[in-house]
């Protein structure tokens, strides 16, 4: 009778386990009802609430850019001599980034929003520079009038606008984009009947994310945010730029192949199909030459040309060659190649290599603490820029009518 008491109990102690481990090890989408080290109950009045979470909310715009180990670096003949990106090995995290620049309608957004919300005096400064079309020997007058808020030129790059005005970007589109994922939230959450435990844990004082209403809150334990957008590091735009992931092979750990371009070959026309010899980017071909000649134009733009122009690369990216150049984050410096860290590289302000070495002054230099990195070639540029591994930097208050930018973003809850 004994013997068969506890069996009965090990056959209950053996139920109770396989109901406790039923879905297997917790996750960051399964974490369970109760602690995995305590066992004390969640989403109770006194237990910590953990929100549900499924995935990071979906940006818009965004590519997702699968990084991994690749060699950075100058694939053009050093024709400049500057000697500023020698090739090394870096591994670049998985990160996101916007498929196309950041073009004039999504400018002109801006400006209606935080002229609703802001000072006058930001709204001023938020204003791109129209005069950087002005030229004193050429008549781009009308660019100047119409570029920016002309229909037909919507969805056209915005230019004149330095790194300072687009750092200010990032951060407004971040708030508004949050704003808009807590306005859906609060829409999905109105129209569910709330249940006790539901009442409880959002009474519960001091959970995480919550501040004892139903509204939704948006906080980072929630899940329900994204991350900041904010322009690229050098190496995440060179790295997406090459977008090598189209040359590899599955399952061979080499690099066995190299990029000039953010294509495939050695030329900057198309070899293959009914588009054979059509050109992949917007650039200047020779001296006078932005377009070719009538009836056969070769890249088919005389200034900037539509956002989705030209075939994307194999992460997705349009225009990462050409059409404008575009800012990244980094402060310049001759050397970074050889001073940044292998993982993630970038160059902060202040960070090494002081300022004061530079003669700026003496107007022996123009380098110093607040001139930025910008990449990619444009439509006023000959082929050379359009290598990925080309870089130049201007200061970050200043602009032209060949600098634009596109936003990027970290991949949130993943160490990939």
């Amino acid at each position: 009778m004994k013997l068969t008491n506890h069996l009965c109990l090990a056959v209950v102690g053996l139920v109770t386990l396989a109901s406790c481990g039923k879905g297997g090890q917790r996750t960051a989408t399964n974490p369970g009802k109760y602690s995995s080290t305590t066992g004390l109950e969640y989403n109770t009045e006194k237990g910590m609430t953990v929100a549900n979470f499924k995935k990071i909310p979906e940006g818009p715009g965004l590519v997702f850019i699968e990084g991994g180990r690749t060699v950075l670096g100058t694939q053009e003949e050093d024709v400049t001599m500057s000697h500023d990106n020698i090739e090394r090995t870096v591994t670049i995290a998985s990160f996101y980034m916007d498929e196309a620049e950041v073009a004039n309608i999504h400018w002109l957004e801006y400006l209606h929003y935080i002229r609703q919300d802001s000072a006058e005096e930001f709204y001023k400064s938020a204003l791109p520079d129209t005069t950087v079309w002005a030229r004193d020997l050429s008549f781009n007058d009308p660019y100047v009038t119409y570029y920016l808020r002309y229909p037909g030129f919507r969805y056209f790059p915005v230019v004149g606008v330095s790194w300072l005005q687009a750092d200010d970007y990032c951060t407004w589109r971040t708030a508004k984009v949050n704003e808009r994922l807590a306005e859906d939230g609060d829409s999905k959450s109105s129209g569910k009947k709330r249940g006790k435990k539901k009442d409880a844990a959002a009474a519960g004082a001091g959970a995480e994310g919550t501040t004892g209403e139903s509204k939704t809150v948006i906080a980072i334990e929630n899940g329900n945010t994204l991350p900041n957008y904010r322009l690229p590091t050098e190496a995440e735009w060179e790295f997406a730029a090459l977008a090598l992931v189209g040359t590899q092979e599955v399952g061979n750990e080499n690099q066995e192949e190299k990029r000039i371009y953010p294509w495939n070959g050695k030329s900057t026309r198309n070899p293959y199909g009914r588009k054979m010899g059509q050109f992949l980017g917007n650039f200047k071909r020779g001296r006078g030459d932005y377009a070719g000649i009538a009836g056969s134009l070769n890249d088919g733009a005389m200034i900037t040309e539509y956002i989705y122009s030209y075939p994307p690369n194999d992460y997705g990216l349009y225009n990462m060659a050409g059409n404008v150049n575009e800012w990244v984050q980094d402060v310049y410096r001759p050397l970074s190649f050889q001073d940044v860290e292998d993982l993630n590289p970038f160059r902060r302000n202040g960070v090494g290599d002081p300022a004061d070495k530079y003669d700026k002054k003496g107007y022996q230099s123009l380098i110093d603490d607040h001139v930025r990195v910008y990449k990619g070639g444009s439509w006023r540029d000959v082929a050379f820029w359009l290598s990925p591994g080309t870089r130049r930097f201007m200061a970050e208050d200043s602009a032209t009518a060949t600098i634009g930018f596109r936003c990027a973003m970290i991949n949130a809850g993943s160490n990939k």
